[in-house]
């Protein structure tokens, strides 16, 4: 995939829902419940049980959807999620050699990054794109704003403390696409396997980022 056709999908699919799954099955679940709702980008933490064969399984069984692998911490994770068919990669940190890995085989990586120097160094290591965690740490929707004079250029993907309520704000400031997860997949609800409140959250967010004037009180 080329960082053209990224950057294509980020700007059509606008979410990424981030699964960190406890078990293999309730992994698919909340990936089948994310597709259901309109999310079409699904990354898989690498911390989730299995999680190669249930980004092989998503593969086959997801074929609408694009899978990724992300909290890849060293080359090993990263050979092993090429190797297990993930379609796109993200790093918690900025690490050239990992991201060099990655480009040399054509597979879209997104390092995590925070300030405006970790996030320029990202860029010019050779990322597809930078996300920025966490966000909201730093002022939310205003920082990814007070970014856009200097870094402008740079698709940032803001994550950690991005909701249904201000995910749109997001992309208001500047923002490529954004990633959910806990915030999407309460804990409790998928302890309680409630997959169809899942569908249904993922279908409120996708709403609203495709319609703006959705009130976001």
């Amino acid at each position: 995939m080329t960082p053209q056709d990224w950057h294509a999908l980020l700007q059509q699919f606008r979410a990424i829902a981030v699964i960190r799954a406890p078990q293999l099955e309730s992994g698919y679940q909340m990936a089948k419940a994310a597709a259901d709702g309109g999310i079409r980008l699904i990354e898989i933490t690498w911390n989730s049980d299995r999680a190669p064969a249930l980004i092989q399984q998503l593969r086959l069984q997801l074929p609408h959807c694009t899978i990724g692998a992300g909290t890849l911490l060293q080359e090993t994770h990263v050979q092993e999620a090429i190797a297990g068919g993930a379609q796109f990669l993200f790093t918690p940190h900025v690490a050239p050699h990992l991201i060099q890995l990655a480009v040399a085989q054509n597979v879209p990586i997104i390092p995590g990054a925070l300030s405006p120097t970790e996030i320029v160094s990202a860029w010019q290591a050779g990322a597809s794109s930078v996300k920025v965690f966490p966000v909201q740490a730093m002022g939310g929707a205003a920082y990814i704003q007070s970014l856009q004079a200097p870094l402008g250029n740079i698709p940032l993907i803001p994550t950690g403390g991005v909701t249904l309520e201000n995910a749109s704000a997001f992309l208001a400031a500047g923002a490529i696409a954004v990633g959910l997860s806990g915030h999407l997949f309460p804990k409790q609800v998928v302890a309680e396997g409630n997959w169809n409140a899942i569908a249904q959250q993922a279908q409120s967010l996708m709403h609203r980022l495709t319609n703006p004037s959705v009130n976001q009180s």
